[in-house]
């Protein structure tokens, strides 16, 4: 599991408005789901990587839902990483297995069926960096710093190093493994990990637009287009070919995909049913 501190300078803790560890809201088909402990910079315990999970999953089954925007409370943190100081406890079998709860985490983002934003103002280190390339795209206030400085506390990061490797050349991810040196947002955004940099007051209007934009395209071609997207990374060009072969038939046969044409043909606004 990724550590949520190491020796680089320390994002500060932000403001906090509830309680709870983790919130939800969902509004115009949008949810947006943040970590909300700034008093230790976003640090997920177990509680909050369950709790990620188990909203991931009810969220993929709410069909008044189009697109999850990731977060974290405050101003300047989107995660810190593993709070390793309330990770302890456990007997050694049970911690191995809870390690891969984070694992999960990802796969159940990947195989959510529906677009991912992470909305980073701040800090996003350790698994929390694993946290925000697990989505399927980073928009980035330009304070937003990037880290993966697992090596400086006798660590790796072994459970965040897929979504690394799939989101900049293998040996940039590995270089920012090896020395556990911090990203400022233009230089991640140049390696090709963030979709957007923004200014920092302009970070919730973009992420909102970019929301919506997604909100308003059909479901059920997102759905299939985004699943075919990560079913064929691993795949070789003939294998990956002869899939999205099979998923262009597929999707023809949809009825959003009938409506899109016919929309298109006179010339009006297509009205989508998800199906």
């Amino acid at each position: 599991m990724s550590p949520s501190e190491a020796p680089h300078e320390e994002p500060p803790p932000g403001d906090s408005t509830t309680g709870s560890e983790l919130l939800c809201d969902i509004e115009d088909g949008v949810a947006r789901l943040t970590i909300n402990r700034p008093e230790v910079r976003n640090a997920m315990s177990w509680g909050v990587i369950r709790g990620l999970r188990s909203s991931v999953a009810r969220l993929k089954d709410d069909s008044a839902v189009r697109v999850l925007v990731l977060g974290g409370a405050g101003d300047k943190a989107f995660c810190s990483g593993a709070d390793l100081g309330g990770m302890q406890g456990e007997g050694f079998l049970s911690l191995h297995d809870s390690r891969g709860e984070l694992a999960g985490l990802f796969h159940e983002l990947w195989a959510l069926g529906k677009p991912t934003i992470a909305r980073v103002q701040g800090w996003a280190m350790a698994g929390g960096f694993g946290l925000a390339l697990a989505c399927d795209m980073v928009v980035a206030s330009e304070r937003a710093r990037f880290g993966a400085p697992e090596v400086n506390v006798g660590l790796w990061p072994f459970m965040i190093t897929v979504p690394m490797v799939r989101s900049m050349a293998p040996k940039q991810a590995l270089e920012l493994m090896m020395t556990g040196r911090v990203v400022e947002a233009a230089e991640a955004q140049r390696m090709g990990f963030v979709n957007r940099v923004v200014p920092h007051e302009d970070l919730d209007r973009e992420v909102d637009e970019l929301a919506s934009v997604l909100a308003s395209k059909s479901p059920a071609l997102l759905r299939l287009g985004r699943q075919s997207f990560y079913d064929v990374w691993d795949m070789t060009a003939r294998d990956a070919l002869a899939h999205l072969h099979a998923m262009l038939t597929l999707a023809t046969m949809t009825e959003d995909s009938t409506e899109g044409i016919a929309a298109f043909l006179e010339k009006r606004p297509p009205v989508w049913r998800g199906r």
